[in-house]
């Protein structure tokens, strides 16, 4: 199995990145890692839009503007690690969302204008924390939800999140082992 996993943890001791960590160990494949902030994936602007659409205008797969594309619709399984920040997820996500956007590579339309999915995944598995308030799915977790069902056809989302690590007389060792334990059941039902 190809597994495509997106950190956009950007401090050492992320606990983010310890349950994206957890999951990962339980799975069976090859692991590619991609980094937004390392690999300084930034968003489109107006010269770099314009050698995207000229790439896809002549279908050149294997041009360096499309690499992230590309890569994200032939993995198997995408597992994304984002803390919650401000109510979403870091911006380096998003930048990175605006670059596998890509008509004839991650997702096409039909004569009626209606979007289909042209990437490999079956599953998507979206890993958070929250070190304040509970978690609102709807802009975080349900953004990227919201995309593979309308863009990317991948029929499965999950998510696993520890929220409220912050708060006062919180055991944070605690949520993330009951985390880490919802993680192993659900692998235990693959």
């Amino acid at each position: 199995m190809n597994i495509l996993f997106i950190n956009c943890c950007v401090r050492k001791q992320s606990r983010t990145y310890r349950l994206a960590q957890h999951f990962l160990s339980r799975c069976s494949g090859e692991i590619t890692e991609v980094n937004p902030v390392k690999e300084e994936i930034r968003g489109l602007d107006e010269e770099t839009l314009h050698i995207r659409d000229h790439a896809l205008y002549e279908n050149d797969l294997n041009h360096p503007v499309l690499k992230w594309a590309v890569q994200f619709a032939g993995a198997d399984m995408i597992v994304i690690a984002a803390p919650y920040w401000d109510l979403s997820f870091p911006a380096s996500l998003k930048n990175y969302i605006e670059r596998i956007n890509c008509v004839g590579v991650t997702f096409a339309y039909d004569e009626t204008g209606r979007p289909y999915g042209m990437c490999n995944a079956k599953k998507l598995v979206y890993i958070t924390t929250a070190g304040g308030r509970v978690i609102d799915e709807a802009f975080g977790y349900g953004y990227i939800k919201a995309l593979c069902a309308n863009f990317y056809e991948i029929p499965e989302t999950v998510c696993f999140k520890a929220e409220n690590l912050d708060m006062p007389d919180v055991d944070v060792e605690a949520l993330l082992k009951q985390t880490e334990e919802e993680i192993d059941r659900h692998i235990q039902q693959l």
